[in-house]
């Protein structure tokens, strides 16, 4: 495997990535280095007349393919894709200031209201909150099947490019928003900030144990989604009743499952086909899920946290974004957090449509290092693998592999990142 270089945090040692091979610098060793002004705190970046270094023999005719206007850092939303529309009119977002590097932008809707309308209507799985009966939307060609076997990647699917992040203080805030430290190093009211984070924290639990059955899986956490499928045998679950299956009773009556053996493992797999489906049910339209009162709740927290944060997740959206319309790149995600916990903060922070239920990953047992082992294993030698993360546990889990990493512990890191990508340098 290739080895890549980690001088300092922001600077990468990576092929580039380019759409088409054709144009033949496909497999030149770009360096993309953040400019003076994006320097981190602590560290200096590598001093140039521009901020993009080449190799010699680059043909600089290839730039002309590019928009000559563009002004960095600060450069217009219509760089973008179609599909970032950052000027369409939304009432709940209006009155939101924006960070000084997007002036003239708005909240995208894609970010506050995952509603579709044309699907609205269509049949989704009942969900009691009580937890008396939830249902099940498998196929009859899937309820047949004896085994589930983890998703892996088609061999000929041509993936060249693996963009493994971490989820908190990366893509959303608010760990920093609990423990005062965001509010005291940006310079925020400490109030405000925690309040919004611990009504945030609320809902994440709320939804994990309504729905994603937090309290049935608290000591039996999974690294993966499909890890315990082995053990499904494809029982059809419309009609079953999760709360009085015996899963979690400790009684010593007769009936009582056994912990630990083949019944009480079926019924642990059964949890998990079903937190897939709601996943994968819900992952675009939350609000089906939530309810109005509460989806409007979400709304007004998460409007508060992007005026705290300064469109934190805006930026990290727009990277998102960048990689999942490329054919040939994927986005993984590698999350401290419980899998149901990091599937709940998913979906209540709108990143369901980048990130797919079978590339998220839960290091909370098994550590970082075993979950991009598995990733390694999963998808080859071929890929490039970026890690993008904020601390030095993804960093050094990165180093072990050869992976080049890319640290985001700041507003200008991100820009930076939505950068490199947005002119396919990384």
């Amino acid at each position: 495997m290739a080895s890549y270089s980690f001088s300092s945090p922001g600077y990468v040692n990576i092929p580039p990535y380019y759409n088409t091979a054709s144009n033949g610098y496909s497999g030149l060793n770009f360096q993309y280095s953040l400019p003076d002004s994006y320097s981190t705190t602590g560290t200096s970046a590598p001093t140039s007349t521009s901020p993009y270094s080449t190799q010699p023999s680059l043909d600089p005719a290839y730039y002309h393919q590019f928009p000559p206007t563009l002004s960095y850092p600060c450069y217009p939303s219509s760089a973008y894709p179609s599909s970032y529309n950052f000027n369409s009119p939304n009432q709940l977002t209006s009155s939101i200031k924006l960070s000084q590097g997007y002036p003239n932008e708005s909240i995208p809707s894609s970010l506050l209201d995952h509603s579709n309308p044309s699907t609205s209507n269509s049949p989704s799985p009942t969900i009691k909150t009580e937890g008396k009966s939830c249902s099940s939307s498998k196929s009859k060609a899937n309820r047949n099947r004896n085994k589930i076997q983890q998703l892996s990647p088609d061999p000929d699917n041509n993936i060249e490019r693996i963009f493994i992040w971490d989820l908190d203080e990366t893509i959303i805030i608010l760990n920093s928003l609990l423990t005062g430290t965001y509010a005291q190093h940006y310079h925020k009211d400490p109030q405000t900030t925690m309040n919004c984070g611990v009504q945030m924290e609320e809902m994440i639990y709320g939804l994990a144990e309504s729905h994603l059955f937090l309290n049935d899986l608290d000591d039996c956490d999974q690294a993966h989604i499909d890890d315990i499928a082995s053990d499904d045998n494809g029982q059809d679950l419309s009609n079953y009743n999760f709360a009085i299956d015996g899963f979690h009773s400790s009684s010593s009556n007769v009936n009582t499952t056994v912990r630990g053996g083949v019944d009480w493992m079926r019924k642990l797999a059964f949890r998990y086909r079903h937190i897939k489906d709601v996943y994968n049910n819900y992952r675009l339209d939350i609000q089906n899920l939530l309810g109005q009162e509460k989806y409007e709740r979400l709304l007004q927290l998460r409007m508060e946290s992007e005026t705290i944060t300064e469109s934190w997740l805006i930026l990290a959206l727009k990277a998102l974004n960048i990689i999942k319309q490329r054919k040939n790149c994927i986005n993984v995600l590698v999350s401290t957090d419980q899998l149901v916990t990091a599937l709940s903060k998913v979906l209540l922070y709108g990143l369901g449509g980048v990130f797919d239920i079978e590339n998220i990953y839960s290091a909370a047992k098994v550590g970082r290092e075993s979950c991009f082992e598995r990733i390694h294993t999963r998808f080859g030698r071929k890929p490039t693998y970026v890690v993008i993360g904020d601390g030095r546990d993804e960093e050094s889990s990165a180093k072990q592999l050869g992976w080049p990493f890319w640290r985001v512990n700041e507003h200008q890191n991100l820009t930076a990142l939505v950068h490199a990508l947005e002119w396919q340098f990384l």
